[in-house]
This record gives structure tokens, C-alpha cells and sequence, in this order.
């Protein structure tokens, strides 16, 4: 059976076809699209969820005239894999990209190419992380080295937050770069006193207004000025670092928020270390990019800075969300907000990201389509590899190659509207650590090649504290899963 067939068949069960597209006659001008993105955003960190901690009131205002996902996952809990998803709308084994360190084939298309082809003109300002040099289609493109450009001399103070490299950060963007020869910036940063590659949290030296975030936020809105009002429609990818590292704010957000007052979650120091892989235990036990973080104080600390982190870019979105309605384009802009992957935050006294625990692998997203959605929250879970399509479709622009993913544009339309349709998740992929993930109904099961299974019933236990694998009267719902799975994709090592 072809990748084309199996996609077909499982759209033909669910009564809808992943490659039929809106037959709506549209007035005008096409819909224009801008998604706005970010980087490690933990799914329940937005005050729109009740969560009091955290100040996130743009997204919130947003979130309030949109439709919110609250079951949304990314397709790899990492940000590359991630990103290809989104762009290509395939799963990791199908992109190729299999983690941070390796571009994707040159002949994979991009919602880029397929908006471009229908006459859209197309930006991308901010992180893609891109692995290569490859411009995936777009138009218009500017990234951390543009930043640096604008930077100058600066640039070293953001060298010495990072205080190693750190493609991930953007420094190197492209890890090529540097093979050759080495880290240019070895010797010439001012190093601190932590422990691992990555500091528990600091205020930063950068000025506000040369931070990464203010650069994305106002190229974005010279491109919307510039772009948004011609005959052409536009498709723009806003995206920022924060809050991913380094978790170094600017002082206004840094203040926000008070080490001695951040609330360690309730899973912290909880895990039955005996009924989690070793790789979950092992992290528990020791972080590696900042041991620091097994002492709750300065576990505290990492909390503030990340909130702070998502303070300000929550602040630099609203700047370009409040852009629309002055540039007269709030009408005719079909809008999204999400992150490539989520931040375990102390949850389980994890850390970052790549595990398939809801805080990692889950994902905000936010959609607002005018005259076609309605306000609402739409728990239903999906997966972010449908995003392209689910774009395509609201924008009526035709995606003429096979993909995986299975458009959500009708939850979008009404979140009312139900779908059982399962969500996958891979990481670590032609390693001998791979994992994969499928959530199917209120359970999720993760397969790992080489390790204990996992089986959550995130109804009653949405916390994922009870490991239902290894209990006797669950091996009907484990075999049940993992079919499921294995129809999806067969691990390599488990054929």
C-alpha cells in the first residue's frame, strides 16, 4: 500500500479526504495568512488556560477570538523534525529530517511552494532552523545572521549568554558553518559560573529593543506594511526564539516575575523512578544541560526566567497582532499562533523537551479565520502535521503533492465538530533510543525500541503518573495501540 493510499483510506473512514480543499467561491482578494510562532512553549503557559502564573495577555485577547486547541501535538518533540512537519506537512520518517543536525531532501515541497504557486507572496522572519542553507521556497527571508548583521558589536553580548555553541539558539544557525574550522567565539566570550551548556536563567545585558524578539517583531510588521496592502496575498511566518534558552530576559520582564514566589509542580519529585524508562529516570536523576535545576531553588529560578521569556515574547507578538487592524488587515488575514514543541518545566523534574509527556509533546494553537470561524475551544486531539493542509484548505490554495497530514480546517470552522482520528508522534528516529507515540481516545501509549512501554489514561490521570503498561489488565489496550501504531509506521528495529 502506497503512503497516498493508507493516507486516502484512513481520510475515507473519517468520512473526509485530505486532499479535498474548500470549493467556496471567494470575493476578492485571496485570504491572506500569517502564523505566528514560538519556540518550547509549554502548552497550559497561557493565561487563557487559568494558568495565574504566567502573563501572557496578548495571546490571551487573541486566543479569546479564536479557535483553541486544547488537545494539539507536535509531530517530534525537537525543533527541527518539528518544523519540517509544519512546513511539509509529513511525518519525521517521511521529511527526513531526522533531528537538529540534518536538512531535509531539497525536493520536499513547502506550504511556501504551494502558496507561492498560487500567487501568494511569501515571508519567513525569525527561527525555522533550517539545517542548510536551502530557503525552502520562500520569498522573502530573514534569520539569526540578518540579526546579527543588525547587531554588529552587540552580537558578542548574545555570545556570552549562550557561552557555547548552540545551534539550536542560532549561534551557529547553520552547525556547517563552523565544522571546518571550529567555534569561532572559543576564548572570546565571557564565560559564568554554570554548570552545564545551558545557565539556569539571568537577566540579559542585550537592550530590550535588540533583542531577537523585538528584531522578528518589527521586520514582521515592516514586511505586513510593505506586503499586506498590494494586490498580491501574503503568507508571513512570524517566528520567535523565546521562550526557549537562553532563558535571559530583558530587565522589564525579569522583574515580573520572583524566583521565591514560583510554585514547583505538583509531579515534581513524584515519579515512581521503577515504572519509567531509564531514559525518563536517568533525566529525572541528573539534567545535563543544567544540573543546577535538581535544587528546587534554583529550579524556581528557571520557572521565573522562562515565564519571563514568554513575557516578552508574548509582548513582541502583540506588537504584530495589533499591526493588522492599523495596516487595515485584521479582515482578510486568517491568523494561527503555535509553538514547534512544548517545555516540561520541572513536570516529572523534567526539563526542555523531547519526551511525549503532554507538557513536551503538546502544543499550543490558536486559529482565527475571519467569516469562516467562530470563537470556541475544540478539545478534540489533532496533530500539527495537519496544519499545512488545514491553511490550504481555509485559503482555498490547491497542495499538489501527497502528504500525511489530515486537515483540521472543519474544527476550525466549528470545534464542535468531532473526529477519532489517532495522533502519532516519533523522536529519535535511526537511533537505538527511537520512540513513538500514539494517542488514540483518552490513552496515549509510547513504544520504545529499547524499553519499557508506556500507557496513560490522561482522562484520569492527566498528570501521566500511573504507568497502565505494566499492569495486566491493560495488555488488551497496549496490543490495541501498538497495532495501531505499527499500521501507522513500523519501527524499523521492531519488524
Amino acid at each position: 500500500m502506497t503512503r497516498r493510499q493508507a493516507i486516502t483510506g484512513l481520510a475515507a473512514a473519517l468520512g473526509a479526504s485530505p486532499f479535498a480543499y474548500s470549493k467556496q467561491e471567494q470575493n476578492g482578494r485571496p485570504k491572506n495568512v500569517l502564523i505566528i510562532m514560538s519556540d518550547q512553549h509549554k502548552p497550559d503557559c497561557l493565561g487563557v488556560t487559568g494558568n495565574t502564573a504566567v502573563r501572557t495577555p496578548n495571546l490571551d485577547a487573541f486566543a479569546r477570538t479564536a479557535v483553541r486547541f486544547t488537545s494539539a501535538y507536535c509531530t517530534n518533540p525537537v525543533c527541527t523534525p518539528s518544523r519540517a512537519s509544519i512546513l511539509t506537512g509529513l511525518y519525521t520518517h517521511h521529511h527526513q529530517a531526522w533531528n537538529n543536525t540534518t536538512p531535509w531532501p531539497i525536493g520536499h515541497k513547502t506550504i511556501a511552494h504551494y502558496f507561492g504557486h498560487a500567487g501568494y507572496v511569501t515571508g519567513l522572519i525569525g527561527k525555522m532552523h533550517f539545517v542548510d542553507a536551502q530557503t525552502h521556497g520562500f520569498d522573502y527571508h530573514l534569520d539569526f545572521n540578518d540579526w546579527y548583521q543588525f547587531l554588529g558589536p552587540k552580537t558578542k553580548l548574545y555570545a556570552d549568554e549562550l557561552s557555547r555553541a548552540n545551534s539550536g539558539a542560532g549561534l551557529p544557525q547553520i552547525d556547517d558553518l563552523w565544522r571546518d574550522f571550529g567555534d569561532p567565539w572559543k576564548g572570546a566570550r565571557e564565560l559564568d559560573g554554570r554548570e552545564g551548556p545551558v545557565a539556569v536563567g539571568a537577566v540579559s545585558k542585550i537592550p530590550e529593543e535588540d533583542h531577537f524578539e523585538s528584531f522578528v517583531a518589527r521586520e514582521s510588521i515592516r514586511f505586513l506594511s510593505k506586503y499586506g496592502r498590494q494586490q498580491q496575498p501574503f503568507l508571513l511566518i512570524c517566528s520567535f526564539l523565546k521562550p526557549h534558552d537562553p532563558f535571559m530576559p530583558a530587565e522589564r520582564f525579569a522583574r515580573m516575575f520572583r524566583p521565591e514566589a514560583m510554585t514547583l509542580p505538583p509531579t515534581w519529585g513524584k515519579v515512581n523512578l521503577s515504572s519509567v524508562p531509564a531514559e525518563v529516570r536517568n533525566s529525572i536523576e541528573h539534567n545535563a544541560p543544567t544540573p543546577e535545576l535538581s535544587d528546587p531553588v534554583e529550579a524556581r529560578k528557571r520557572i521565573a526566567y522562562y515565564y519571563a521569556n514568554l513575557a516578552q515574547m508574548d509582548d513582541r507578538a502583540g506588537a504584530v497582532l495589533r499591526s493588522l487592524p492599523q495596516l487595515g488587515l485584521e479582515e482578510n488575514t486568517i491568523v494561527i499562533y503555535t509553538s514547534d514543541h512544548g517545555e516540561m518545566l520541572g513536570e516529572h523534574g523534567l526539563w526542555q523537551k523531547f519526551q511525549f509527556y503532554e507538557s513536551s509533546c503538546g502544543i499550543p494553537l490558536l486559529v482565527r479565520a475571519p467569516g469562516v470561524s467562530k470563537p470556541g475551544v475544540c478539545p478534540v486531539p489533532l496533530s500539527q502535521v495537519g496544519l499545512l493542509p488545514a491553511i490550504a484548505e481555509l485559503a482555498n490554495v490547491r497542495v499538489s503533492s501527497p502528504i500525511d497530514g489530515l486537515s483540521f480546517a472543519a474544527q476550525v470552522r466549528d470545534p464542535d465538530v468531532p473526529t477519532d482520528a489517532p495522533v502519532f508522534a516519533e523522536y529519535n528516529l535511526r537511533t537505538k533510543n527511537a520512540k513513538y507515540m500514539i494517542r488514540s481516545g483518552d490513552y496515549k501509549y509510547t513504544f520504545w525500541t529499547h524499553d519499557m512501554p508506556e500507557l496513560y489514561d490522561l482522562r484520569a490521570d492527566p498528570q501521566e503518573m500511573n504507568n497502565l503498561a505494566l499492569r495486566r489488565e491493560y495488555q488488551g489496550k497496549v496490543a490495541e495501540l501498538k497495532a495501531k501504531l505499527f499500521a501507522w509506521y513500523t519501527p524499523p528495529r521492531a519488524i
